[in-house]
């Protein structure tokens, strides 16, 4: 079984659930048990990932003034671009109504809070200071986590550069963070399992009703992560790095194809950089870009997350004004850079974006039948995003590239 990989087992999963929940009927509820489950540990894991990988990046990250700065700038451009992107495509094709009949039913606690939840600039400062340690853990609160991280970074810094031995310190919060990864990996092991169940009772319950809103899903998903690189990639290489096309895709094109097959662009890095040298971008560019600025630098995340949270919204009869979505891309950003590296990173970090804005999870289980497609194109954009970036870097600094 170990032999089909993640990829396969969740395949077969889908597979295998179809009729067992269209045998079992409303009988095949109690299979969707498992994968609420699998969702909660997700997010019980993902908050205390999120803070010890912040607080590392702070510790010890080192980065020249101009050149962090140069990559700030392009990779903000690039993140609010994918962000804009997600957000007009959910907006114009509006996916997630052709999952609401059944996403709406048998939610009515869910909704009736999310309903109730006031997002803006008001109810975001009063949120930044929690009224406990403990709490943005409880209810796993993206900007309080995110402000007690970067704040512990800081002060441990200071005692570093002050001359304090932080040694012991400096391990342990890079063992914690690989401890969170390693627990989250064995959970979404779990994930085939997770799908066979959801995939069962909402066969049981629905029909084959789901598959119309999981496949507007999934188009609209490929749809933005296939204008992002198309549009806005090929822009920056003609308008402004004044490569041809035809020099960059040749390169680009092995660690794109191993990008799907690895699902991480983490695990793709060794290509990447390989790539990047045969484009004769400078090592310390190269290494900025696709090394340490990847956590910053990860539009295929964000992209997907940015539509996912509107068709969550949408599936559930929910309207977010323009102040709300603004919110809600923010949430997008900082679970993006907190996640990224970790398997599944999107689908992770989107649950902890939910439940910073106020919407339902429920759907999340369902979500995670198809995931597995998006997932390999969001690797594919991340990955040439972490070339777009140390391109443009190196550009800023000069480099003429013909």
């Amino acid at each position: 079984m170990r032999k089909l990989g993640l990829t396969g087992r969740i395949i077969l999963g889908l597979v295998a659930g179809l009729p067992v929940g269209l045998y079992l009927g409303a009988d095949a509820a109690v299979l969707g048990e498992f994968g609420k489950i699998v969702i909660q540990a997700i997010k019980l894991a993902a908050a205390p990932l999120l803070m010890f990988t912040i607080i590392g990046a702070v510790l010890t990250t080192k980065i020249g003034a101009k050149d962090g700065a140069r990559m700030g700038f392009f990779c903000a451009i690039n993140a609010c671009i994918a962000l804009a992107i997600g957000l007009l495509l959910s907006n114009i094709l509006k996916p997630g109504l052709h999952l609401a009949a059944s996403a709406a039913a048998g939610n009515s606690e869910a909704l009736a809070a999310a309903a109730g939840k006031k997002l803006g600039l008001a109810s975001f400062l009063g949120n930044v200071v929690p009224p406990s340690l403990v709490q943005p853990f409880a209810d796993n609160a993206i900007f309080p986590l995110v402000v007690m991280a970067v704040a512990l970074g800081l002060a441990l810094r200071k005692l570093k550069n002050q001359g304090e031995d932080i040694e012991v310190i400096e391990k342990g919060v890079a063992l914690l963070r690989q401890a969170m990864e390693t627990l989250l990996g064995w959970i979404i092991e779990a994930a085939p399992f997770a799908v066979f169940g959801v995939v069962a009772s909402s066969m049981g319950k629905y029909g084959l009703s789901p598959l119309k809103g999981l496949a507007a899903y999934v188009a609209v998903g490929l749809l933005g992560l296939i204008i992002h690189p198309l549009i806005i990639y090929q822009g920056w290489l003609v308008a402004y790095v004044r490569m041809p096309l035809g020099r960059f895709w040749r390169e680009a094109r092995d660690p794109a194809i191993y990008s799907i097959g690895a699902n991480s662009s983490l695990a793709t890095l060794p290509l990447t950089l390989k790539a990047l040298d045969n484009l004769d971008v400078s090592k310390s560019s190269s290494t900025l870009g696709a090394c340490v600025g990847t956590n910053l630098n990860n539009d295929g995340i964000i992209l997907y997350e940015a539509m996912a949270v509107l068709f969550v919204a949408q599936a559930h009869g929910l309207s977010l004004s323009f102040g709300q979505q603004l919110s809600a891309a923010f949430s997008c950003l900082i679970a993006a850079m907190g996640i990224a590296g970790v398997p599944e990173a999107g689908f992770i970090s989107l649950s902890l974006v939910l439940v910073a804005v106020g919407l339902p999870v429920e759907l999340l289980p369902l979500l995670l039948t198809v995931d597995w497609i998006l997932a390999r194109a969001r690797s594919v954009v991340n990955v040439l995003g972490d070339m777009m970036i140390s391109i443009l870097i190196d550009r800023a600094a000069g480099r003429r590239f013909t």
